[in-house]
């Protein structure tokens, strides 16, 4: 069996609003709503978990405007997703529920105490996906002039972690006796500081809360450069990873688990997940036709394509001959992601164009799509997926109620949660 996921890219924010199938979203973005029944049937299916991407700023990077992110809405708005935590929990019982959270803005001690708070109210199964940002406008929103470079926004992140981790640890298991008979609600002796001093922070603690359920949350993270790859072995329980194909899913798995060894960790103890597009139809030549009109989309879609890569890029790529070779890209930005758009072609226009992009990409009945996911599965050694699919209902129910119950039938996702906290179910298998 593998692990299931799904990857919310677009975070808590305008879901298709123009497009079929996405109701009053133009309107009603910021209701809960959406996120609880996909949630609710996420957990029907038994998935892992459901991760939610964010970002906190406006763009401006496509032709130095932020006019086309605002105008079709481009990620922006953007809602924070820590507050839909404990809706999410109030209508689900078993389905892992990640938020993202950022080290460079995120003061350690805030950081723990929120995700401490969110794992007792989710009875254990919150997650937090750990990213470092990579936007100059978003280092600008919390008073910085611009984005520290990217190999120490890592360094910044190990040290952010390492307080954390102490700061869950900073209550002993049975801390808190509530003793009617002596008034005594907790023992002082197992509270304890940490005084921890490092190049970028420093805490004094103990936490003002005991941890949650787990202990800790369930850490995520998305290391694709070898700064972030290096940060996801050391402390991620799972990682959201991107590859274009079963050899290099493979490979990158194989890298980690070696680093995970080197830092003296069991590679088991961190689930690998690959991000998956899917174009599914009632039947394979309906599956294929989907995937065509989809295909022909790219072409009417260009300009988007070419903002979103400007936002995760920070490269403004409309000063790019569309047909001309492409530069080297440069960036202090997402470089993991940079490398997936730019390495493999040789023009703008066939990037823009691929109809893959930079995730793996299936297309087929519900069946034949499980089979292949099995079969990649098998090649890659393990651990799973993460459903990267734009959100509307009728995407959720065909892969929850379609896909899910496919793979169910083959034996390659669990037919039911055989544990109550979100780490121990990825630790199941």
């Amino acid at each position: 069996m593998f692990h299931l996921g799904w990857f919310v890219g677009g975070g808590y924010s305008v879901h298709g609003w123009n497009q079929p199938w996405s109701a009053a979203s133009a309107t009603n973005w910021i209701e809960p709503d959406l996120y609880i029944d996909m949630a609710r049937a996420m957990e029907r299916a038994c998935f892992d978990c459901l991760v939610i991407e964010d970002g906190s700023f406006v763009a401006d990077m496509y032709q130095g405007s932020t006019e086309f992110y605002l105008k079709t809405p481009l990620t922006v708005p953007k809602a924070d997703p820590m507050p839909l935590v404990p809706l999410i929990a109030q209508a689900t019982s078993r389905l892992g529920i990640v938020a993202t959270m950022t080290t460079g803005f995120y003061p350690p001690f805030l950081g723990a105490r929120l995700g401490a708070t969110l794992d007792h109210l989710t009875h254990g199964r919150v997650g937090l996906n750990l990213v470092t940002a990579h936007n100059d406008r978003a280092a600008q929103n919390y008073g910085l002039d611009k984005q520290y470079p990217h190999d120490m926004r890592y360094q910044i992140a190990d040290e952010w972690i390492e307080i954390a981790k102490r700061l869950w640890a900073s209550w002993e298991p049975g801390a808190i006796i509530a003793d009617h008979a002596t008034g005594t609600f907790a023992d002082f002796t197992k509270v304890h500081t940490i005084n921890f001093e490092g190049q970028f922070f420093k805490s004094r603690g103990p936490l003002n809360m005991p941890p949650g359920p787990q202990g800790r949350p369930v850490i995520c993270q998305a290391g694709g450069s070898p700064a972030g790859r290096a940060f996801a072995s050391k402390h991620a329980d799972m990682i959201i990873a991107l590859a274009r194909d079963a050899a290099a899913a493979k490979a990158y798995r194989d890298d980690i688990r070696a680093r995970m060894t080197a830092h003296g960790r069991r590679p088991d103890d961190c689930k690998v997940l690959f991000n998956l597009n899917l174009v599914l139809g009632d039947t394979m030549q309906d599956a294929i036709d989907r995937k065509t009109r989809r295909n022909a989309g790219l072409a009417a879609n260009i300009e988007t394509r070419l903002a979103y890569m400007s936002y995760t890029t920070g490269v403004d790529f409309s000063k790019f001959d569309l047909d001309q070779p492409l530069p080297e890209i440069r960036t202090n930005n997402s470089q993991g992601i940079t490398a997936m758009y730019t390495g493999y072609r040789k023009t703008l226009r066939e990037i823009l164009l691929d109809p893959q992009g930079e995730s793996l990409d299936l297309v087929g009945t519900a069946d034949s799509v499980a089979a292949t996911m099995g079969e990649m599965m098998d090649e890659v050694g393990g651990d799973g997926f993460l459903i990267s699919e734009p959100i509307n209902r009728r995407t959720i129910s065909e892969i929850t109620d379609g896909l899910g119950v496919a793979l169910q039938r083959r034996s390659l996702i669990r037919p039911a949660y055989a544990h109550a906290h979100f780490r121990d179910n990825l630790h199941a298998f």
